[in-house]
């Protein structure tokens, strides 16, 4: 019995994951991400899409679309509205609910040819599929190990690291919380939690990964998230 509730949770959330891709497609072949669109307006054009997509009209954390300086700044922050303009670099992260499971879904988008908002782009998926290769080779992985571990890609290839965590729990909406709790529920570098370690209901708990790899003097930001735990 536990056998199968610990599958069918994690195909729960592999599914609400690729439904988010599937928005995250549609956005991309759709004229949504194009010069002289405020922040503001292309989040609502995807918020009515993923309502037309998929019904979603819950999600259990902020929307986000950061674009050009806005995408230094880690998510607690609320820059002012910015209009995108041509070679741009724009990131998108939301958290739709699919049938009260939650997903957590990241990608950058760069607009025209500048090789070093592309490579920023590339360098962030690149760190994801490496901290995932190091949590599958990592038996007793650490939530802090994993921090430093994706920090020192980022500076091996010329970034810093953008926000204070890099990652967090995922589940059943609402997922499991502990109020004002900034450590134990994240990948943070003084966790010393076990990314492996079972919840309070002896289950396994799913966490996601999030890349954001930043170049303050050239204000470029870049951005990438999803399952860590599952696929």
């Amino acid at each position: 019995m536990q056998d199968s509730v610990i599958e069918t949770k994690a195909k729960e959330l592999w599914a609400a994951q690729e439904k988010a891709r599937i928005l995250f497609e549609e956005i991309e072949k759709g004229d949504f991400i194009r010069p002289s669109i405020s922040e503001s307006a292309l989040n609502a054009k995807i918020y009515a899409l993923a309502e037309h997509l998929f019904g979603i009209k819950t999600y259990w954390h902020k929307r986000i679309v950061r674009s050009g300086p806005n995408t230094l700044l880690p998510y607690a922050e609320n820059p002012p509205d910015r209009e995108l303009v041509a070679d741009d670099i724009v990131f998108l992260d939301f958290g739709p609910v699919f049938e009260q499971w939650e997903a957590d879904f990241g990608r950058t988008f760069v607009l025209g040819e500048d090789p070093l908002k592309h490579r920023s782009r590339r360098d962030v998926e690149a760190a994801f599929s490496d901290g995932k290769q190091f949590f599958r080779d990592t038996p007793e992985l650490r939530a802090s190990d994993l921090f430093h571990h994706v920090v020192r890609y980022g500076e091996t290839r010329g970034w810093q690291f953008g926000g204070p965590m890099a990652g967090h729990l995922i589940g059943q909406f609402p997922h499991e919380r502990i109020p004002e709790d900034k450590i134990s529920l994240y990948i943070h570098p003084q966790n010393p939690t076990s990314i492996r370690q079972p919840g309070s209901d002896g289950l396994p708990r799913h966490w996601i990964l999030e890349i954001h790899f930043v170049d303050r003097p050239r204000q470029i930001g870049a951005f990438f998230e999803e399952l860590l735990t599952v696929g």
